[in-house]
């Protein structure tokens, strides 16, 4: 393969990658990614140590060891665009060679844990739980400068929800990483998400501009095709999904539900559940 140019793959001075501001030896072969830099510090404080540190805008970086395990935690900020660059460029510590500019012939699988929050959409699904994604639905453009292959189950999926939703495009379905929904996720509830490029209209939310799709809520919450329903609604796991199985990575997003919008509650110990998960996957990974 050619070599990739300095305009395709930017890098800093040390070598690093541009946005990361990371070199491959930083990073472990698995990452939990989390949205909030701040969660970052939540993470690592159950770590044994710690032996790296990088601050670089809304990725932050931590890698140490956990029960004699590396592991490194990584923000990527809120949405499906911060979490391609996440992705292209973890990528690149691995499978590219930074001096060469170079992709090895030899590639390497990461695993990549997401650790979020989200919001449910079916009344049955209590404040607090702990749900894994089957499968991501992206109403997101990212997947519209990529093609992504779906099987015919994921592609017959978003063309109903395009029709039975009435959206005005066309979204995409992915499933996750089957390994880590067995070894990480067994037993959580198991759940559709939808991920979605904004927290206000895109997510049924209205405060002082009328939304184009005003019943999206209900009609999210009632959609199902076969057994197929959509369990809740975040920012960045559909980005997960689909470039995970683009790059040939393993991922998994585990949500804390924080708040259920059909029932309008919202949890009122919502740190205490956010640690509580980040503890279990701990100890899974």
């Amino acid at each position: 393969m050619p070599k990739i140019s300095e305009a395709d793959l930017i890098l800093n001075a040390d070598g690093s990658v541009y946005h990361l501001n990371l070199l491959p030896k930083h990073i472990s072969d698995t990452i939990i990614a989390v949205g909030d830099p701040s969660r970052v510090y939540v993470v690592s404080q159950f770590f044994d140590d710690i032996d790296f540190e990088m601050n670089k805008r809304e990725f932050i970086t931590h890698t140490g060891h956990y029960k004699n395990k590396k592991i490194t935690v990584i923000s990527t900020g809120i949405g499906t665009d911060n979490v391609e660059i996440f992705f292209n460029e973890l990528d690149a510590l691995v499978n590219v060679d930074l001096k060469t500019r170079e992709p090895k012939q030899r590639k390497k699988k990461l695993k990549i844990i997401r650790i979020g929050t989200a919001g449910a959409l079916q009344e049955d699904i209590a404040v607090g739980t702990s749900l894994v994604s089957e499968y991501a639905v992206g109403f997101d453009a990212l997947m519209n400068f990529y093609d992504l292959p779906m099987n015919d189950d994921e592609a017959g999926l978003a063309h109903d929800l395009q029709k039975k939703i009435k959206l005005p495009f066309m979204p995409y379905v992915v499933k996750g990483s089957e390994e880590l929904l067995r070894t990480v996720g067994f037993d959580m509830l198991k759940g559709n998400t939808v991920t979605t490029p904004g927290f206000y209209a895109p997510q049924g939310r209205s405060l002082r501009v009328e939304t184009r799709l005003p019943h999206l809520l209900e009609d999210l919450s009632y959609y199902h095709k076969n057994d197929f329903w959509l369990s809740n609604f975040e920012m960045e796991t559909a980005g997960y999904y689909a470039l995970s199985r683009l790059l040939g990575h393993e991922a998994v997003s585990i949500s804390a539900i924080l708040a259920n919008r059909i029932k309008n509650k919202f949890a009122k110990n919502a740190n205490r559940i956010i640690e509580n998960l980040i503890e279990k996957v701990l100890e899974r990974v």
